[in-house]
């Protein structure tokens, strides 16, 4: 066996193995979060009893927190700015911009996606190999990130790797991803985020074939195929 079908072989049994991690995670935080509905339903109580002598200034107190904080979150959101590079559907590069950061809540995000892409994209969880919907994919087109449409891929890029996840021997232009080290569930590896909205999308390995020797390893949820027409 060649030593990057031997790689390969490996960052599949990992990626597999932290699907399962993932997996038990959830449900230990399920678990976790039932028993702190319990508690904090009982103190939530606790403190409507106690505070209905006082709840015109505890309304209001409330209420500045919010608006301050909600205050604060959009001046930060409005003052930064990433740099990436415009690509159209034909596949031309354009120029390279200042754009604002996409930034929203987790419901905002939640009304905007599927909740397997929300999990995959804002929570950095795995889809199950295999069921990707773009894992066949290889017409010609771009695949653009599912939260923000920031151009990612080429599809002149892909290839069949054999993980069961779409992959890439490279990013349509490095200004459009972020790259991180991951070191979750006790795996070293370096974890792939959209630029604009940080957006989980999946990992890279050095495994991948001529000409860069990377693998791309993408969640298909985490992306949406626009077809070169």
């Amino acid at each position: 066996m060649r030593a990057p079908t031997v790689r390969r072989a490996i960052a599949y049994a990992r990626e597999r193995t932290h699907t399962v991690f993932v997996a038990l995670n959830k449900l230990s935080q399920e678990w976790l979060d039932r028993r702190a509905f319990c508690v904090l339903g009982g103190l939530g109580l606790a403190g409507l009893i106690l505070g209905c002598r006082d709840t015109p200034a505890a309304e209001a107190i409330g209420a500045a927190g919010a608006a301050g904080a909600t205050g604060g979150a959009a001046a930060g959101a409005a003052a930064k700015e990433v740099t990436i590079v415009e690509v159209s559907d034909t596949g031309v590069r354009g120029s390279t911009v200042k754009v604002p950061k996409v930034v929203k809540t987790d419901a905002e995000w939640r009304q905007q996606l599927s909740p397997l892409a929300f999990s995959v994209t804002r929570k950095a969880d795995t889809e199950i190999a295999g069921t990707g919907s773009l894992l066949k994919v290889h017409e010609p087109g771009i695949f653009r990130c599912i939260c923000c449409d920031t151009a990612l891929f080429d599809a002149a890029t892909k290839f069949e790797s054999g993980t069961g996840w779409p992959s890439f021997w490279q990013p349509i232009a490095k200004e459009n991803v972020i790259e991180i080290r991951d070191s979750t569930f006790g795996m070293d590896r370096t974890a792939v985020s959209c630029r604009r909205c940080d957006a989980h999308l999946g990992h890279v390995f050095d495994d991948g074939p001529k000409p860069t020797g990377l693998r791309y390893c993408m969640n298909s949820v985490a992306m949406r195929f626009a077809k070169r027409a």
